[in-house]
């Protein structure tokens, strides 16, 4: 793989030049970084980076004038100061001397546009907020910032600059073509590509100054045919080991077909595989074969839930070792290596394997930190694992980008679930457009019905009459006839109803219990079944996808068709029963108002008066296109706020801000879970007293935070203003809260004690 390294400057200080940054070597002598050097070496930078998408020239521009404001009087004797190299030096500007910091990414903005009218706003959005974020051009909402309007109005920010005598080549310059991937449409995707090359290019070039070790740490990645050759070897061996069951050839078969359609030219590509079938590395030799038939850069393995990522992850971490990265906030610090942590910050690695909410969010993110990763998603295989679970509020904005990203950014894409959702182009019977679909889309195995009817393992018992509800008690009543069974529920609080009613010994899973807690239970769920030993267990949707369970029978509360599908994938996954038994159930109340009930009621709709082949691929179309046709695609207008007019006005910072998959509110709290360290003696665990002590005496590090959040728990506002009334919990560092030692409200069993539910969001990771 080809790399992109910007060479450490060797430069001392000479006071009559320009420094962009000043460090102390080894012996305390002080070493300057050149401004002039710097500018050049981002220029070059951005522009390698952007030359993959034809956007060098823009980059260039973008990184030769980025830190023109540094020029400035102001900001030479303010950096000589924050450094220490000057004690005398002091900033003679009243404005900028108030929050003790000068102003410098402005007045490149403004010589943009100087130079270039109306064009040069492209670089004025990249450079003003090449530290701060793309902002918006107007202000509409608080908390977003000030306005790039109201930046270029300062123009005595250039005039100080000019005034220092930059030198009249950094100024010159020919404005590049103006010819914008996709046109209107693709011009917001456009810009953050280039501002991504930017902020990585002027990371980069700053890092390799100031911190030569740690730049030097980067890169040096296999190529993807290493990689490939050690997935071979891993699936020779697994297959060398696997019994010649039916179910073990049919998964032979998909992985064959998915070799033979890597070569296909790149695009869309559905993955539509049972649950059980063996699509994760089936998916991951499409996407090897293909990107290395097409010369592509990376793999991109694009994940919807924590319970899933950290399995996953931890299968081609033992394929691929360091080579691939994890970039998501629950990752075990044990997991992490000094490259990987680096690379996780712009994503520069052969496999990455990132949340649905980080991939996302970054695509339509502001904060230089989001964007800093996108240039590298260009010229990757993106694997989109289960597929169904795109969020269906913001499914417009995420559909029209992955199209950019395929017709322009020579990406491929690939979705992969045994649910596929409806994600053609559809038109209502006025003719409007009501989903602007993925454009020419290819399915990977020849006959999905097929293939779905080979592997039927299960027969799904639906209710009798859906609106008629039973009660937990008749619904615990019908269960306990089983020793090993599962029952997925709608909400936390259901779980702990369905919970209270079983015989003592049954599991329960939820997002009340912490990350790690919940890992201990599913392993130990995973360990009795293998051993052949009865558990009943009741859980919330977070074992529905991707976690490996094998159930005999399963029992769903109604939801969402591709849920019931999701919940039928626990039972007999490896085929050992001629069936495998999937109850739905309608349970005493309906679930939560919003996307939970409409996908139930459209469930409804979608089976009624059917009575085989419900979990048919005809049924699953039919129950995604009532699903969508009754939900805003765009509900928080993102399409709009990045719709540029005739005078090239976003509002890049609004649409961040609005674009959460993930709703903030709530708060998190850390909590007391004592898992056994011994069964013989009972001795409890007590890791979390040692890391929530370390946190109190020494404060946070990036290690300790990522310990610790395997204890952590979100609650909203509501619970944690009750819990702090209550002195259940304590802050135990500014902003950061902790169950109080001796307290009892974390259950070894349930998890957090509340009283009611609070939104599900947790299992979704940020």
């Amino acid at each position: 793989m080809e790399r992109h390294k910007p060479q450490a400057p060797t430069s001392t200080v000479d006071a009559t030049q320009a420094v962009a940054h000043l460090r102390q070597d080894e012996e305390g002598r002080w070493q300057a970084h050149a401004l002039t050097e710097h500018l050049k070496g981002t220029e070059t930078l951005a522009a390698t980076f952007a030359r993959i998408f034809a956007g060098a020239e823009w980059a260039a521009l973008a990184g030769r004038w980025h830190d023109l404001g540094k020029f400035s009087a102001d900001f030479q004797s303010y950096i000589k100061k924050a450094s220490g190299y000057d004690a005398e030096a002091h900033i003679t500007s009243e404005t900028d001397a108030a929050p003790g910091r000068v102003n410098h990414s402005t007045a490149g903005a403004i010589h943009a546009v100087h130079t270039f009218g109306l064009p040069g706003r492209i670089l004025a959005y990249l450079i003003a907020g090449h530290h701060a974020g793309l902002p918006d051009w107007e202000k509409l909402e608080s908390g977003t910032g000030g306005s790039l309007r109201e930046r270029l109005a300062k123009t005595e920010l250039l005039d100080a600059a000019l005034a220092a005598g930059m030198p009249d080549k950094m100024l010159e310059a020919r404005q590049p073509k103006l010819e914008i991937p996709g046109g209107k449409a693709g011009f917001a995707l456009w810009l953050r590509m280039l501002f991504s090359c930017l902020v990585d290019a002027d990371f980069l070039d700053t890092e390799a100054f100031m911190d030569g070790d740690k730049a030097g740490q980067r890169g040096a990645w296999p190529d993807l045919a290493t990689l490939k050759a050690q997935f071979d070897e891993h699936l020779a061996e697994l297959t060398r080991n696997a019994a010649n069951t039916p179910v073990n050839r049919l998964r032979s078969d998909i992985l064959q077909q998915c070799r033979d359609k890597a070569g296909h030219r790149p695009g869309f590509f559905s993955l539509t595989v049972p649950t059980g079938g063996g699509k994760t590395l089936s998916g991951m030799a499409f996407a090897l074969e293909h990107a290395i038939a097409h010369r592509k850069r990376r793999i991109i393995h694009v994940i919807p839930y924590t319970s899933i990522i950290e399995q996953t992850a931890g299968i081609f971490r033992g394929i691929f070792g360091e080579a691939i990265i994890e970039h998501h906030s629950s990752l075990d610090p044990e997991h992490e290596t000094a490259r990987s942590r680096l690379a996780a910050e712009n994503w520069d690695a052969p496999i990455v394997v990132t949340t649905s909410v980080q991939f996302f969010e970054s695509l339509f993110a502001a904060r230089t930190s989001r964007c800093r990763k996108l240039h590298n998603i260009v010229d990757a295989v993106v694997v989109l694992d289960e597929a169904q679970l795109l969020p269906p509020e913001f499914l417009q904005p995420i559909l029209d980008a992955l199209n950019l990203l395929v017709a322009h950014y020579r990406v491929t894409v690939v979705l992969s679930t045994a649910t596929q959702p409806a994600l053609e182009t559809r038109r209502n019977s006025f003719g409007k457009t009501v989903l602007r679909g993925l454009v020419d889309m290819e399915e990977i195995i020849d006959d999905p019905d097929a293939l779905y009817a080979a592997l039927e393992r299960v027969r799904v018992r639906l209710p009798d009459d859906f609106h008629a509800g039973a009660t937990w008690e008749q619904i615990a009543t019908e269960i306990e006839r089983h020793e090993s069974v599962l029952a997925v529920v709608n909400t936390r609080r259901h779980a702990r109803e369905l919970h209270a009613r079983l015989p003592k010994g049954a599991v329960h899973l939820s997002a009340l219990m912490c990350g790690q807690h919940r890992s201990d239970v599913i392993a130990n769920i995973k360990g009795k079944l293998r051993q052949g030993e009865p558990v009943r267990v009741v859980s919330t949707q977070l074992v529905e996808a991707g976690v490996d369970l094998d159930f005999p029978v399963v029992y769903r509360a109604l939801a969402g068709l591709d849920s019931i599908a999701q919940a039928a994938g626990r039972c007999n996954r490896e085929g050992r029963l001629d069936w495998g038994e999937v109850v739905v159930f309608v349970p005493p109340e309906p679930a939560p108002p919003g996307f939970l009930r409409r996908a139930a009621a459209k469930t409804v709709s979608t089976l009624s008066g059917r009575d085989s082949d419900l979990l048919s691929q005809e049924n699953f179309a039919q129950f995604f296109r009532l699903f969508y046709d009754d939900t805003d695609l765009d509900k928080r207008e993102i399409g709009r706020l990045l719709e540029p007019n005739g005078e090239m006005e976003l509002q890049f910072r609004t649409a961040a801000k609005r674009f959460r998959i993930i709703d903030e509110s709530g708060q998190t709290v850390l909590v007391r879970y004592y898992p056994v360290k011994d069964k013989e003696t009972g001795e409890l665990d007590r890791t979390i007293d040692v890391l929530l002590g370390k946190l109190k005496n020494e404060g946070p590090s990036r290690w300790l935070m990522r310990k610790l959040q395997r204890f952590s728990v979100n609650v909203s506002d509501w619970h944690f203003q009750r819990l702090r009334d209550e002195v259940q919990i304590e802050e135990i560092w500014p902003g950061i809260w902790a169950q109080m030692a001796g307290t009892t409200i974390y259950d070894p069993v349930l998890g957090l004690a509340l009283d009611t539910d609070t939104p599900a969001a947790a299992d979704l990771v940020i």
